[in-house]
């Protein structure tokens, strides 16, 4: 599962089973990238808190199926088939349409983002490349760009939240070993109104 020990959900106890079942998804299932935490429960909870709210709020604007493409090209990006998978599986979930879903993967795998989308959205995605592997290039032109093809400031930041999001999710995975052995692929909390319901469905 990872590289360091983990605690199972039939062996957790205290804070870490009540995290467990806030986080778990059918038959007591634990994603892994969660269960990595397990040794310092504190960080689980910091880890679900900045997802829900970065990934799975009603406040954003852009639609959740798109962010989720951002999170399956920064992961591409950063070589971490982990998130990748989990993150294609609940990208075509909420696409509803396969040919569709693989288009996008299938533009994203070759860093073309404008074989499957528009200018706006293409060129948010030409943001989240350049922070994910070279943030110090970034200038107010690219921001200025976006903003020219109708994004708004308000749609920048979460670009920029869940690119971060994902460098960080990859590295947590990439670091400490982790693989979908176990995991069920493509689930994601549910109910976005309630930033507290971490369940996984």
């Amino acid at each position: 599962m990872t590289w360091i020990k983990t605690i199972p959900y039939a062996e957790a106890t205290g804070k870490l089973k009540k995290l467990y079942d806030r986080v778990k998804g059918p038959n007591d299932n634990v994603d892994n990238i969660m269960m990595a935490h397990s040794l310092r429960p504190h960080t689980m909870e910091a880890h679900m808190a900045v997802y829900k709210r970065v990934l799975h709020h009603t406040a954003n604007t852009l639609d959740k199926s798109f962010l989720e493409a951002i999170g399956v090209y920064v992961s591409i990006l950063n070589k971490c088939e982990y998130c990748v998978e989990h993150h294609y599986a609940g990208m075509a979930r909420l696409i509803g349409d396969e040919d569709r879903a693989m288009e996008i993967r299938a533009a994203l795998e070759i860093s073309v983002p404008k074989k499957a989308f528009d200018k706006k959205h293409s060129m948010m995605l030409k943001y989240a490349r350049y922070l994910t592997r070279s943030p110090s290039e970034l200038t107010e032109h690219i921001i200025n760009k976006m903003r020219d093809l109708g994004v708004t400031d308000g749609e920048i930041l979460e670009v920029n939240q869940v690119t971060a999001y994902f460098c960080y999710a990859n590295r947590t995975v990439l670091g400490l070993g982790i693989h979908t052995d176990g995991d069920i692929i493509g689930l994601s909390p549910g109910n976005s109104d309630d930033t507290d319901d971490w369940n996984h469905k």
